[in-house]
């Protein structure tokens, strides 16, 4: 039976969901970020018009779009959004792999005695996903992932693009280099000097020589080349790590404020590990000076934890063992090193440590059902004010 692999990715997500929450806002460049210091998550369809892009400073979007709307990030009101997406997703087929918050893979293949031809399929899931939503999306269906992946940047937004495979060979011969996904900056460099323009260009190399050059990445672009890459829809895959980061409205050395954040990152991470039913042994801390130097320090605890407190106690010792010589820019927090396995129970309970878990479990439960800022930990509250 010929594979066939959907790749459906929401259109400008972050800001489409800001445009039907705030239907004002509705044909405006929507650009999404953080400060003034912050990066760019996502930008309407109007805001790129005018060349502001994701991960771009977001001093150089008010540059670029100087009557652009501006807005902070609603994780919670985006995770919210993809569920209801994932949830339209899940009555297509159970071989459903989610790879970030807006996009995901599904294997349909022999699911047309249940949906119907392709195109009829398309047109279920974008209705679907319309109506619980209001948010539209791209579809691209191929006989892997990376060609459905192409497939679905073909038509945006509101499109989609179906690859059959006698259409392989044509699409490569004229698909540019930077569309293969897996083309980073530094290969994107080597392709320059190598005069390799297209998918089929590469071909005119063998194997062995893009093995010699990029090493295991030389064999998936000899074979993406051909056409050829993988197939499975792996349904769910665990969190190898989790994190968060803040990058300030001004650089700051005031340890008190940083401290503040320490907490608010620590119980963002927590409140992930305990959703995901994980716990991790180590503990990372990020900091970012004025001058872009970036440091990370780690330490790897004897217990895998999900507390909140002990993530906070541990990065705050990490972040005290620096001895700031300079204002800070940014500051993080992470957790990995997941355990595995079942946990082994002390024979001496640590009745601080129970403490805690109660009390991140009752903070779970009311952010939960009320939402994060119903009720704030400690030092929260006095970050705004700050």
């Amino acid at each position: 039976m010929v594979r066939r692999i959907l790749h459906i990715d929401m259109d400008a997500f972050y800001a489409s969901v800001e445009q039907v929450d705030h239907p004002e806002l509705v044909g405006k460049p929507v650009v999404i970020g953080g400060s003034q210091r912050g990066v760019v998550a996502a930008a309407s369809y109007e805001a790129r018009k005018f060349g502001v892009r994701s991960a771009m400073p977001i001093f150089e979007a008010r540059r670029l779009c100087p009557d652009g709307v501006f807005l902070p990030v609603r994780r919670q009101r985006y995770q919210e959004a993809s569920h209801q997406v994932m949830q339209v997703l899940d009555a297509v087929s159970p071989l459903v792999e989610q790879v970030s918050i807006d996009e995901a893979f599904i294997d349909i293949t022999g699911t047309k005695s249940l949906h119907g031809p392709e195109t009829a399929l398309i047109k279920k899931i974008k209705e679907a996903i319309k109506h619980r939503t209001c948010l539209t999306c791209t579809i691209g269906i191929a006989p892997n992932r990376f060609l459905a992946k192409i497939a679905s940047e073909m038509n945006k937004p509101d499109g989609w693009t179906i690859i059959n495979g006698e259409d392989v060979a044509a699409l490569l011969q004229n698909l540019p280099i930077n569309k293969i996904p897996g083309i980073g900056p530094k290969t994107a460099q080597v392709m320059k000097e190598l005069g390799i323009r297209t998918a089929v260009d590469v071909l005119r190399f063998s194997q062995e020589f893009w093995v010699k050059r990029l090493g295991k990445g030389g064999v998936d672009l000899y074979e993406r080349a051909h056409g050829i890459g993988p197939t499975a829809v792996i349904p769910h895959r665990a969190p190898k790590s989790c994190s968060a980061e803040d990058t300030f409205a001004a650089d700051t050395g005031d340890m008190e404020k940083l401290k503040k954040w320490l907490v608010c990152q620590a119980e963002e991470v927590g409140r992930d590990l305990r959703k995901h039913r994980v716990k991790g042994k180590t503990i990372t801390l990020k900091v970012k000076f004025a001058s872009f130097k970036t440091m990370t320090r780690s330490t790897t605890l004897p217990k895998a934890t999900h507390s909140t407190r002990i993530i906070y106690d541990t990065a705050l010792k990490l972040l005290l063992a620096l001895k700031l010589t300079e204002k800070v820019r940014l500051i993080g927090v992470g957790v990995s090193n997941f355990a595995v396995g079942m946990e082994q129970r002390s024979l001496f309970p640590n009745t601080f440590l129970h403490k805690q878990e109660d009390l991140d479990r009752a903070l779970d439960r009311i952010h939960n059902k009320f939402g994060c800022e119903a009720i704030l930990r400690g030092r929260i509250g006095e970050i705004e004010s700050d």
